[in-house]
């Protein structure tokens, strides 16, 4: 009987194991996580995970129930510490061995750490579930949470903070916020709304000299300033968690490096997540989101069955802040041009093109979820390669479902 591992406690490594099944695959199939939970959704945590002091459950992707019932065998708190490709093997912290004959790395990705605040009491990075327990403890009301680094965790943080009743101060030492994940025009409403709940926010600010003292730290600015913090969170990116594959020898570039088929360069290893670089439009890129990592995971699955299909699904991205929601579907770097549709007052699109007019990537911006079915057509715009007309996609008038190939 077929023995399949996967490496990889998290929304990826979940659902490949239960797409497996769904599959038809009746070999073994054993998950190994390092974190104590079994595999649970990790976009809560910089929301409603920190909404409350309370300790609460995580969102666990499926009960320990439903693993049992599928036969997937799960170990948790017991990190894979070593790959062996000849022998097949995988061995654990605890000195057990698994073998295998296709192998999983959903190993995801780690916080960029920040050094000068290594061992400090009040300083904390967000990845975990324990993270999060640990962080909305601190959550005071009357506190000030400083936050270094304006992407999508740290903004979605702030939000939370200034709805718990903290002074929140955002450092970014990029020109503005979301320089990396989102255009400017959306990057500046999403400022502006922060700002508008209380929300101190410099950019072009870095950091120097931080200490720590007995109610906090104080942070030395680049602007000359010293500010004085109850609870530090640096949110500066992070790294995918490529040890095993380095160790073992595997091809490694920005991320495990796969192929279109989430491949690795040994035939029976797959990658996917947060881990892996996989080709994208000419591109070898890395993504960090929730749908990458389900949809990956589900895809490298039937591939690790022998289906050799390529993955070419649109990246997709969305952050919650405060009452309004940022879509985003397919990657804007490399348009040529963008055209803006205003559907009222608070909702907006911007439809990226390429040289070619084709449409690379869609940008919405509405209060709650009103802004979903169009991004969702917008995608199925760019998964048909299409060029639809400039005027259209700028018109609130055309049903964006109208531009869709019927072919």
């Amino acid at each position: 009987m077929q023995e399949f591992v996967i490496i990889g406690g998290g929304q990826c490594g979940a659902r490949a194991a239960l797409a497996l099944r769904d599959q038809g695959f009746d070999g073994h199939i054993t998950l190994i996580g390092e974190e104590r939970h079994l595999p649970y959704e990790r976009p809560p945590l910089s929301k409603k995970h920190l909404m409350s002091s309370v300790e609460s459950e995580p969102s666990f992707v499926v009960s320990s129930e439903t693993f049992a019932e599928r036969s997937i065998a799960i170990v948790t708190s017991d990190a894979a510490v070593g790959l062996d490709r000849e022998s097949r093997s995988v061995q654990l912290a605890s000195g057990r061995s698994v073998s295998y004959d296709k192998l999983l790395l959903a190993t995801g990705s780690t916080p960029r750490k920040l050094p000068s605040v290594e061992g400090m009491d009040h300083a904390f990075y967000l990845r975990t579930h324990d993270d999060a327990q640990c962080l909305s403890q601190r959550l005071v009301a009357g506190g000030h949470l400083v936050i270094i680094g304006a992407g999508f965790i740290g903004l979605e943080l702030a939000a939370a903070a200034r709805q718990r009743g903290l002074d929140v101060t955002v450092l970014e030492a990029l020109p503005r916020i979301l320089m990396r994940a989102v255009p400017e025009a959306i990057a500046a409403l999403v400022h502006a709304l922060h700002e508008a709940h209380g929300v101190r926010l410099l950019c072009n600010t870095s950091v120097g000299t931080i200490e720590a003292h007995t109610a906090g730290m104080s942070l030395a600015l680049s602007n000359g300033e010293i500010l004085d913090a109850t609870t530090l969170v640096v949110g500066i990116g992070a790294e995918p968690r490529c040890e095993l594959a380095r160790q073992a020898g595997l091809a490694v570039e920005n991320g495990i490096a796969v192929n279109t088929a989430l491949q690795t360069s040994d035939p029976a290893i797959f990658a996917a997540g947060d881990c892996c670089s996989f080709p994208y439009q000419g591109k070898r890129i890395r993504l960090e989101a929730w749908r990458n990592a389900q949809d990956q995971g589900a895809h490298a699955s039937a591939n690790m069955l022998g289906a050799e299909a390529p993955y070419e699904v649109v990246p997709w991205f969305w952050s919650d802040q405060y009452d309004f929601s940022l879509q985003i579907a397919g990657l804007a770097s490399g348009a040529a041009c963008t055209f803006r549709r205003q559907i009222d007052e608070e909702t907006m699109i911007l439809f990226h093109l390429g040289d070619d007019q084709r449409l690379l990537a869609a940008s919405g911006w509405a209060r709650g979820n009103t802004i979903a079915r169009d991004i969702k057509l917008a995608e199925m715009l760019i998964a048909q390669r299409a060029k639809p007309a400039p005027e259209a996609l700028a018109s609130p008038a055309v049903s964006l479902k109208s531009l869709l190939s019927r072919s």
